[in-house]
């Protein structure tokens, strides 16, 4: 690698910060030009490394996944861009990816916590006792990196053909187990797919909603004034048609909601928008998902009508804010992304980046 990049720009930093060039010396992002040193020119729109906020490393559709299957996963997001991953739940140790310069950077929640036969099987750990999920969050949290994620509803198929979407946890628990969290210096997600199961976990103060396709007007506005972040994965909820399609004669309920949910997914992100949330992006990858497809995912935002700008925003320097993760500010650590049209006119620039820097090299 050569000593210098000279990151030719424009540099998107962020909403209205728009640098005309800059460079990268010893990995880091410079906006001072070097004196010395070999210099490669990278022409290009340069935006800060991309982040998939749902993101499931080391785990596969029969649970967890062997290194060589979540090296695969890494790669894949890395070469799409994605350099800052949060992983939403794996039941894997995944500790060995810090040690990688060449894979993402990568912040866990610790394992999905759920309640026996009210989620994926393997996925997860599952609580026979709703009494213990304050304590378990509290072990999740020393084993993350500053999140937990809790399973808040699944199909309850005790219920028979009335079967719905149910809540997995008293409200008292959960108001606990948030409490737990936070006061371990964590902050708690939660899967979320039914309207029931939200009012529990904004009574409770937790922090960002995976899906959220139940919220309604009401809730929608009480998550925007509260500050609630929401990751609608539209890839994920464009499979719910398929979904009920497995659960039509057993589960007529539950499958007639689930198509309902679909159906209005492009309206209902778009009244989370409109309505101010601070909207995530995730791909929900990993499990029954491909990784790679960052580009796919904000292609649905746009089509949901979200604008580019915030669409990119939200992928990356927005997003590495919430986390606590820099961008291309000075001396920051030079990951980035360069494309050769500006994604923030058209998402379509992202499928095809055309340099990937990642810790100050190029990977990709």
């Amino acid at each position: 690698m050569p000593d210098v990049l000279h990151l030719a720009g424009p540099v998107r930093v962020g909403d209205d910060d728009v640098r005309p060039e800059a460079w990268v010396v010893g990995g880091r992002i410079t906006y001072e030009r070097p004196s010395s040193g070999d210099v490669t020119r990278v022409p290009g729109w340069v935006v800060p490394g991309l982040v998939d906020v749902h993101c499931h490393i080391g785990l596969v559709a029969t649970g967890p996944a062997d290194r060589a299957a979540a090296q695969a996963q890494a790669l894949a997001d890395r070469d799409s861009g994605v350099l800052l991953v949060r992983d939403a739940g794996s039941p894997s140790d995944t500790r060995w990816i810090d040690e990688r310069d060449d894979l993402p950077r990568l912040i866990r929640a610790g394992a999905h916590l759920a309640r026996p036969k009210r989620y994926l099987r393997g996925y997860g750990i599952e609580l026979d006792d709703v009494a213990d999920l304050p304590d378990e969050v509290r072990r999740q949290a020393e084993r993350g990196d500053g999140w937990v994620k809790i399973v808040a509803d699944w199909i309850d198929r005790e219920a028979g053909a009335e079967a719905d979407l149910a809540p997995l946890w008293p409200a008292d628990v959960l108001g606990d187990a948030v409490a737990r969290a936070h006061d371990a210096g964590a902050r708690v997600t939660a899967h979320t797919f039914s309207t029931v199961a939200l009012d529990p976990l904004l009574d409770a103060g937790v922090d960002c909603l995976e899906h959220g396709t139940g919220l309604t007007a009401q809730q929608i506005d009480r998550v925007a004034r509260t500050g609630v972040a929401v990751t609608p994965t539209l890839l994920q909820v464009a499979q719910f048609g398929a979904i009920a399609g497995q659960a039509d004669g057993k589960y007529p309920v539950y499958a007639g909601h689930m198509r309902q949910m679909h159906a209005r997914r492009y309206e209902h992100v778009r009244d989370l928008f409109d309505a101010g949330v601070r909207l995530l992006v995730g791909t929900d990858a990993g499990g029954t998902l491909s990784h790679g497809r960052i580009a796919d995912e904000c292609a649905e935002l746009a089509r949901a009508g979200v604008p580019a700008l915030d669409v990119l925003g939200a992928a990356s320097w927005r997003t590495r804010e919430y986390l606590g993760v820099p961008g291309l500010v000075e001396g920051a650590s030079a990951d980035l992304v360069v494309y050769d049209a500006d994604p923030a006119r058209d998402v379509r620039a992202l499928t095809t980046p055309s340099a990937v820097v990642l810790r100050g090299s190029r990977v990709a």
